[in-house]
């Protein structure tokens, strides 16, 4: 019933899809040296199962403007799809308010080869609010079931889920989650902070197991997933075990450490390792995109790569001032030279 969902250990972990963050580029970095150890890997086909060492047990698109389809954006749409073999299962996330175009970003979802289309319910930039998407749809019940309806029809099979949080102003997780769960999607991604609090509170995790208990009492077969202040993999253990949850959702816990879903995660990663990673994502990012994307939103990785170790501070702003890939190559280059 939920497609691949069903097939996931319990519990699972998401990379959580972030603008301007996980794009292809991360995601292939995160696949490398989370599921892989840092093996060389061909990302054009799936690697083979024997020596995968970890997660995450889902990956998921940046979002995207399921509008811009209608608009006719084509070329911006499949630079944010494109994705490869060793990201499964992967999912595509799209934004709208309008159903017709919700039901062909999905159809488009399906043609291109994804394990599944999400919905996102929760973004609360205010730009995506104007078109009445994103966080704003907790405010129109209707509207959401229709999105989500509208999306099983063009998915043509494919798991339908749906990312939000646990209310707008404050918590509504008794109103808003039953109305999801009616719509019968294949999951639903929870961050446990309201739109008006955004991140500047501490998760309230004490509202996903609440939420598992209403899906529980629906007899939903829908997953629920916690997401909010996920500090390591057995942090997220403890939060799925606490709360009862199916699967945990991590988004800024992997600002420059793609090694977070891996067993090794928890050891010591070397100064000279972070900022050969770095490199690594960076040049990545240019044969992918280069004159296609800003590499200013480079800038927001090196911040997190380049952090806990000595002359980190001094590195990191040299970063920040650099116009190029190669004024960025030739910094780290020159520091590793001198301090490693």
């Amino acid at each position: 019933m939920n497609g691949f969902w069903d097939t996931l250990p319990r519990p699972f972990f998401v990379l959580a899809p972030l603008a301007n963050v996980t794009d292809a580029a991360f995601r292939r970095i995160i696949a490398k040296y989370s599921r892989y150890g840092g093996r060389d890997i061909d990302y054009m086909k799936k690697p083979a199962t024997i020596g995968v060492l970890g997660g995450p047990d889902v990956m998921f698109t940046e979002f995207i403007s399921a509008d811009g389809l209608i608009k006719g954006d084509w070329d911006a749409m499949l630079l944010d799809l494109k994705y490869t073999e060793c990201e499964r299962p992967i999912v595509a996330q799209f934004f709208t308010s309008t159903p017709y175009h919700m039901e062909q970003a999905a159809i488009l979802a399906k043609e291109l080869g994804f394990d599944g289309v999400d919905i996102n319910m929760g973004c609360p930039d205010r730009s995506i609010e104007r078109q009445k998407a994103g966080a704003m749809l907790m405010r129109d019940l209707e509207r959401a079931k229709e999105l989500i309806v509208a999306a099983k029809r063009g998915a043509g099979g494919l798991p339908v889920s749906v990312k939000t949080r646990i209310g707008y102003y404050k918590n509504e997780i008794e109103r808003w989650l039953p109305a999801l769960l009616v719509a019968k999607p294949a999951a639903i991604s929870i961050h446990a902070r309201t739109r008006k609090e955004m991140s500047k509170v501490d998760a309230h995790w004490d509202v996903m197991g609440r939420a598992v208990e209403i899906r529980n009492e629906l007899k939903s077969e829908t997953r629920i997933i916690g997401n909010g202040d996920v500090r390591g993999l057995d942090d997220a253990r403890e939060k799925a075990r606490t709360c009862n949850v199916d699967g945990v959702m991590i988004g800024r816990g992997v600002f420059g450490n793609p090694w977070f879903f891996s067993p090794e995660q928890g050891k010591m990663v070397s100064a000279e390792k972070k900022v050969v990673v770095m490199l690594e994502h960076a040049s990545l990012f240019v044969e992918l995109f280069s004159g296609k994307k800003n590499y200013e939103t480079m800038k927001r990785h090196f911040k997190s790569y380049v952090n806990g170790f000595r002359g980190a501070n001094i590195l990191r702003a040299q970063l920040m001032t650099a116009k190029t890939h190669d004024e960025v190559r030739q910094i780290a280059t020159d520091f590793m030279g001198k301090n490693f």
